[in-house]
């Protein structure tokens, strides 16, 4: 399992410098212009054609059995195993602002971003942002950040109800649960989700060998050199109404790519939470960085640690 990110050692934590990529002059044009890019600029698209379609429309897979962490590029994922998986019914997208939205209205739930984070004492979310010479870093504590504003109240970009198509995102496990139980559902286990996700397919994307056929971009990934160059070959710097690519054999939509999404099945446990298991990779997996733009990947993530690139979806027996 990767090393997780913690509350506390996010600003401790740089992971890869700026400096590392390439001469300082070029490097400095390229941070600042990915930067002003991703955070002073609108995305290109607000809605796709099938996305009105494929909102609230659930699909009932059949029972089966499956290799379940098959094709593995990190560790964690393997070794493979035939699993059997009982029937059961999935989203067939995440889910979108506007759905979360009619929950909190109903509820007047208050999500984790909303409250004071541990080791902040302050509410909000982490926020991706490109690195700089000056701070190499690229995850970000910000204050307000949470499901209406992902990226803070001060950047309009990615504005809940601005954008009410996009998967809702700085939601924890707790907040996913919740909505689940309200809709009378619940997050999905990980054997649940892999299945879904691989739809039948043995190769190593489920839609075939090639990540992106034909120069086809197949799920809002990151296109580049990560963390600095984001070409926004698919159309996309962040998050993308939710159906925008081609839905998988079970005629299910982004469960690779977009954002990730957080199942039911404990991964670890630490001294300050439970760490519970995302899957399908998200906007920010990269060829460089991040390769988990596929159905064995896994990675852990704090239950009480909302970001901009984590989301949902559930499930019903």
């Amino acid at each position: 399992m990767t090393t997780l990110i913690t509350k506390r050692a996010i600003f401790h934590r740089a992971f890869i410098a700026c400096a590392a990529f390439g001469l300082a002059g070029l490097l400095l044009t390229a941070c600042e212009r990915e930067e002003e890019a991703a955070l002073g600029q609108p995305e290109e698209h607000d809605e796709c054609e099938i996305t009105g379609q494929a909102m609230s429309r659930k699909i009932t897979l059949p029972a089966g059995s499956f290799t379940m962490g098959a094709h593995p590029v990190y560790v964690e994922e393997g070794p493979p195993l035939i699993v059997k998986v009982p029937a059961f019914e999935i989203d067939a997208t995440e889910v979108t602002n506007a759905e979360f939205a009619e929950f909190v209205e109903a509820t007047g739930y208050i999500t984790d971003a909303e409250r004071p984070q541990p080791g902040f004492e302050q509410s909000g979310g982490v926020v991706f942002r490109p690195p700089t010479l000056e701070n190499p870093s690229w995850w970000h504590f910000v204050e307000g950040a949470n499901w209406r504003t992902p990226e803070g109240p001060e950047n309009p970009i990615g504005n809940a109800k601005a954008r009410p198509h996009e998967p809702v995102v700085q939601v924890s496990f707790n907040d996913a649960r919740a909505y689940a139980a309200w809709v009378g559902r619940r997050l999905p286990n990980e054997t649940e989700w892999e299945y879904a996700a691989n739809a039948g397919a043995g190769s190593q994307y489920p839609w075939g060998e090639e990540r992106a056929p034909g120069g086809v971009e197949m799920a809002n990934t990151w296109q580049g050199a990560f963390p600095i160059q984001n070409t926004q070959a698919d159309g996309y710097a962040k998050r993308s109404p939710v159906g925008c690519f081609p839905a998988n054999a079970f005629g299910l939509y982004d469960m690779i790519g977009n954002v990730w999404e957080w199942t039911e099945s404990v991964a670890a446990q630490t001294d300050l939470e439970m760490v519970y298991t995302i899957k399908g990779g998200s906007f920010l997996c990269a060829p460089n960085f991040c390769r988990r733009y596929r159905a064995a990947a896994r990675q852990a993530q704090e239950a009480g640690l909302p970001t901009s690139h984590i989301g949902f979806r559930t499930v019903s027996k």
